[in-house]
């Protein structure tokens, strides 16, 4: 009934009408205060739908229903639970085109690029199914001791607020959820209120999965319902992918809690290229690495620091693509980029172009188009101690510098208070390993970008954000080490009694 009903949702969101509730306990309902957003298609700029924003009461209600379905939840066991994972997969893979729809209209993200990473996110919850199934205890050897057997176990934490952003609606709440779930926690989803429609689906999903109710809860909302989330005193963890500013805020309210906290946060990638490469090859490689997704990904490349021999060449043939690239309607399969996600990030695009100091090789900050939030790709040049090579800018531009040597590449990408992603250039396979060990980035790419995997961890240093997504370091972080000692000696032991004291 619930997929039903969100179908016919789908298909007003394609005659430009639409509207989404909250979904709470496998229910869809209004906000408590009735409050409500719109929801803009960015590649016209017009209204596509309306959106629920869930409000404190909103948030109690939530949290309320994760924490009364915890207990059985936890209970049911792993091969129980990773059943229903699996068979969320399995209607995710199914309906894939329709993800694509409503991600590419709420976000104008190109939706072949969509059907590129939908088409993977079924694997998340597989893959964190059979982690679960096959998670075992421990029992360390306690130093040798033979009167003792000591037995760890990893159990689950309880209500978890996960709180997602707009640019991978899906895929980032998946790469929660999935982990969330598999270890015997309920959720809290918090999506953007920009591109909530996806992740509301996923409930359903689950839902329609076996989930029972208060399992998967989805509260579409800004800042003040991911405030109120990280302060709930039943909330046992707090997971965000958001800016560096919002981790800092949640975490010390997580902090000051004492709970469980993860972060992704934001990036400046910086991509070396040294003078042993393929020319042609890795200009198209920068171009995936900083265009993909209108650069609206925390690990674009933004900083791209090539040899100097071979600088004025790159330059030129970086350029020249940029300026090829093109910008369109999102769901044309003809169009390589799309619309910044809003107004507020065409303008803040804008200004840091015109801000920039730079020189602009490509692009730049004219409009491009009448209607729309569109931003042509842009190659700024210049030197790395302009701001622009230290601030992050979520659009298609990137920064361009020369760098002398290996010691001066490591430096250049070393200087920034971010350190989520980085890419190297080269054929050496020496100088690969030498090169990438030394970049302080939680994930490098070697003659690829934008890779990953369930498998995988996924995560950054510093500004970047703390903790680890994907792996085995997503299960340990939904879990907690909770430690039996048992003393299987025979006789008793009274260490104040008898001859003890004198041992």
């Amino acid at each position: 009934m619930l997929l039903a009903v969100r179908a016919r949702w789908v298909h007003r969101c394609r005659r430009n009408m639409a509207h989404f509730p909250l979904f709470v306990q496998n229910e869809l309902r209004e906000a408590a205060d009735g409050a409500t957003i719109d929801i803009e298609d960015p590649a016209t700029g017009a209204s596509v739908a309306t959106c629920a924003t869930a409000g404190p009461k909103d948030v109690a209600a939530a949290v309320d229903a994760a924490k009364a379905a915890w207990p059985a939840w936890r209970d049911v066991g792993a091969k129980k639970r990773a059943t229903i994972l699996r068979n969320a997969a399995q209607e995710l893979r199914r309906r894939v085109p329709e993800l694509c729809e409503i991600e590419t209209r709420q976000t104008g993200r190109p939706r072949r690029e969509y059907k590129a990473q939908l088409g993977r996110v079924p694997e998340w919850f597989e893959y964190h199914a059979s982690l679960a199934e096959t998670t075992e205890g421990s029992a360390p050897n306690f130093i040798g001791d033979p009167d003792h057997l000591c037995v760890v176990q990893k159990v689950p934490l309880g209500v978890c607020a996960l709180i997602t952003p707009f640019n991978h609606p899906l895929l980032i709440a998946s790469k929660k959820l999935a982990p969330c779930l598999a270890t015997g926690n309920t959720a809290v989803v918090k999506p953007s209120e920009l591109a909530p429609g996806s992740v509301l689906l996923l409930g359903e999903i689950f839902a329609a999965s076996g989930a029972p109710p208060g399992v998967v809860n989805v509260l579409p909302g800004g800042a003040d319902a991911a405030t109120a989330l990280a302060a709930h005193e039943a909330v046992a963890r707090v997971d965000l992918t958001g800016g560096t500013a919002a981790g800092q805020a949640l975490g010390a309210i997580a902090g000051s809690r004492g709970v469980s906290y993860g972060a992704e946060l934001a990036g400046h990638a910086p991509l070396l290229v040294f003078d042993d490469v393929d020319l042609d090859q890795a200009v198209a490689g920068a171009c995936f690495a900083a265009f993909l997704a209108a650069g609206q990904t925390c690990v674009s490349a933004k900083r791209i620091f090539v040899h100097s021999s071979i600088y004025d060449a790159f330059a030129a043939k970086l350029a020249t693509r940029a300026e090829q690239l093109r910008v369109g309607d999102p769901f044309s399969p003809e169009t390589d980029v799309g619309p910044l996600v809003s107004a507020n990030a065409l303008a803040a695009a804008r200004q840091f172009v015109d801000a920039s100091g730079a020189e602009i090789l490509a692009g730049g900050s004219a409009p491009c188009a009448e209607r729309g939030y569109f931003f042509r790709p842009t190659v700024l040049a210049g030197d790395p101690a302009l701001d622009c090579f230290r601030e992050e800018c979520f659009a298609p531009v990137v920064c361009l510098a020369p760098f002398a040597d290996e010691a001066d590449a490591i430096a250049k990408a070393n200087a920034s208070a971010y350190a989520l992603g980085a890419g190297v250039w080269t054929r050496d396979v020496g100088r690969a390993h030498r090169v990438s060990s030394q970049l302080n980035a939680g994930v490098t790419w070697v003659n690829c970008h934008h890779r990953n995997g369930p498998d995988a961890p996924w995560g950054g240093f510093g500004a970047s954000g703390v903790g680890r997504e994907n792996g085995r370091d997503a299960r340990d972080a939904y879990t907690a080490s909770k430690t039996l000692v048992v003393r299987t000696a025979p006789d008793g032991e009274d260490w104040f009694g008898g001859d003890a004291r004198y041992g």
